[in-house]
């Protein structure tokens, strides 16, 4: 990785809005963990399971809460409100997205003549526009992206390298879409026929992602059998979600690796589904639901609320559940030992 600039304390205390105690002309040029950064580099402490760190670290910056401020350490604090949300916000200086230069169309690149493309949008190698597709300003596409015919990117969206975006898929403004993702492509849509073969069922409609998205890498989306499958603005997909024909994710939902949501299933807003949460067809759930991992969605979730299980539970009946379950074993032989009690006692009364 290439040397990075070097910023003092006072200056990164400015651009998180904290409050230096200490050397604030000392010179950062990294971060780094809490029990393991370095002179030089500035770390974090948010929460008080890693405070044991703090008299220890060697360095030479550490962002704390107001109740850390005099805390034991040779390094210089920098006190914030909340010490994480800082933490990102000095990475973000020391790490700025990469970007390509605005404008480059690379000679390998394959763009159709009726394709509308942003003079700031940047093209790169091995990347195929098709036909009457929009490209809107500062676009990035990195490398060996496709776009089908008749979609368009909004401004500010990144797609890197190798995703596949099929015809008529509309994306958004601010979005990140990492490598090997598919969007658009068919969903799983077949008619099953009296002797037991399928007929595939047209899928004519499309996706429509909306501002601000991201979408990890080889996440995959299918276009609607007809109308739109739509990820409205702000949603967050991890690597590997899958997200089927028809369905709806509310504004601001976070879905972790390895979840499936089946067909025409509509997600509340700022839902929160963790890995491998599995959801059936055609459901709906209320906005600000939270589903833990490993579980199975199985009907509609009307209520706000954290759910666990498959099928899901409400989270505290899971757990009274689950608790239950682990005694089940003692309870089991405490009932075989009252059953032979009970057995001698007939057998000791009889005449």
């Amino acid at each position: 990785m290439s040397q990075l600039r070097s910023y003092t304390v006072d200056e990164l205390a400015q651009r998180v809005g904290g409050v230096v105690v200490g050397d604030g002309a000392c010179s950062i040029h990294g971060v780094g963990r809490i029990e393991d950064a370095q002179h030089g580099e500035i770390t974090f402490l948010a929460s008080d399971t890693y405070a044991k760190f703090l008299p220890t670290t060697k360095a030479s910056c550490v962002l704390v809460r107001n109740d850390h401020r005099d805390a034991e350490t040779s390094a210089t604090r920098i006190v914030v409100d909340d010490p994480y949300r800082a933490f990102v916000g000095v990475m973000q200086v020391f790490y700025p997205a990469q970007q390509m230069p605005l404008g480059v169309r690379a000679q390998t690149a394959t763009i159709d003549p009726t394709a509308e493309i942003d003079p700031t949008a940047s093209i790169g190698p091995g990347c195929v526009i098709g036909s009457a597709c929009r490209i809107g300003p500062r676009v990035q596409l990195t490398a060996n992206v496709v776009i089908y015919p008749n979609s368009t990117v909004g401004a500010d969206t990144v797609l890197h390298a190798n995703i596949a975006c099929y015809s008529g898929t509309i994306i958004g403004e601010r979005c990140i879409i990492h490598a090997g993702a598919v969007i658009g492509s068919d969903g799983f849509g077949f008619l099953e026929d009296p002797d037991k073969s399928f007929a595939k069922i047209p899928q004519v409609g499309t996706v429509r992602i909306g501002d601000d998205v991201e979408i990890g890498a080889n996440t995959t989306i299918d276009r609607a059998a007809v109308g739109e499958t739509v990820i409205e603005d702000g949603v967050k997909l991890d690597n590997l979600v899958h997200i089927a024909h028809g369905v709806r994710i509310g504004a601001h939902t976070a879905i972790a690796a390895q979840t499936g949501v089946s067909g025409s299933t509509v997600l509340g807003k700022r839902n929160r589904l963790a890995g491998q949460v599995g959801v059936v067809g055609h459901i709906t759930t209320a906005d600000d639901v939270i589903i833990y991992a490993q579980s199975g969605v199985g009907k509609n979730v009307p209520q706000p609320g954290i759910y666990f299980g498959s099928p899901i539970k409400e989270h505290l009946t899971a757990l009274r559940i689950e608790a239950a379950l682990r005694r089940l074993p003692a309870a089991m032989q405490e009932l075989q030992e009252i059953k032979r009690e009970i057995e001698e006692l007939h057998t000791t009364n009889k005449p």
